[in-house]
């Protein structure tokens, strides 16, 4: 008989505990694409795992704790292959999983942006993402420019996703509950293959000037060119207030100035 998961404080463990939510989570990600490869990141108690092994052909469940992985394999011991001790930012994922796979998960919120950053690493092979985040960074992803929440990870994963909030998930649902109200979202891969200027400088653009967020972006670019008379009418606005094609604007500006 698999031994109850013990849930941990510094892995940022909170288990879902309502089986609807856990198959709404899912079926926001199967009703989109039922037949690519998923990997379930930090499936903990299975909550969401169980819907996924009986609907779905070619999916694996990764978890770095032990405990967990354990629990699961004995629960499900003919899918124990399927189920792997690995740490999702640390896997490559393309040898694990092949060209094309899908991310769902109860994400843990410690490392929520850390699981989109390597979300946008493997964009060219990663369709469709469902997750649980805390409600506050589902907000962020999702909210479009001119609000104060909109800043870096909005911009960059926009750039390359469309981003829907799905619905909001009351903290009883949880155990242990986190102190915060949770929510998931969908993101779903669009036409962009590249973007029309260099990707590693809007990177440094984007993060550039929300990190100085209070400033116009003139002050805050100040460091990337020294020309404080330059002339462009986004140099007077704020980061938030620029949608991603203005960002790509503005770092093609950006990139002419280094190299005058």
């Amino acid at each position: 008989m698999a031994q109850p998961v013990r849930a941990k404080k510094h892995l940022g463990q909170h288990f879902l505990n309502d089986e609807n939510i856990a198959r709404n989570t899912v079926n926001a990600l199967l009703e989109k694409d039922k037949t690519s490869f998923i990997v379930e990141v930090g499936p903990g108690t299975g909550v969401l795992t169980q819907f996924l092994i009986n609907d779905v052909d070619n999916f694996l469940a990764m978890d770095v704790d032990g405990e967990s992985v354990e629990y699961l394999k004995t629960k499900y011991p003919e899918k124990k292959d399927k189920i792997v001790l690995a740490d999702f930012l640390e896997t490559d994922l393309q040898k694990l999983a092949g060209q094309k796979f899908n991310v769902v998960g109860n994400f843990p919120y410690n490392i929520s942006s850390q699981i989109m950053f390597k979300v946008l690493e493997n964009k060219n092979s990663v369709d469709y993402v469902v997750g649980m985040f805390q409600k506050e960074v589902a907000m962020r992803l999702a909210e479009k420019p001119g609000s104060k929440v909109y800043g870096i990870l909005s911009v960059l994963l926009q750039a390359f996703y469309e981003i829907e909030y799905l619905f909001t998930v009351h903290e009883n649902v949880f155990s242990p509950p986190p102190k915060v109200k949770s929510a998931v979202i969908r993101l779903t891969r669009n036409s962009v293959q590249k973007l029309d200027c260099d990707e590693d400088l809007f990177k440094k653009v984007v993060k550039t000037t929300f990190n100085q967020r209070r400033k116009t972006i003139r002050n805050s670019v100040r460091t990337l060119f020294n020309n404080n008379e330059l002339r462009h009418p986004l140099l007077d606005k704020r980061p938030e207030q620029l949608s991603v094609a203005q960002f790509v604007e503005l770092t093609k500006f950006v990139q002419e100035q280094a190299e005058l």
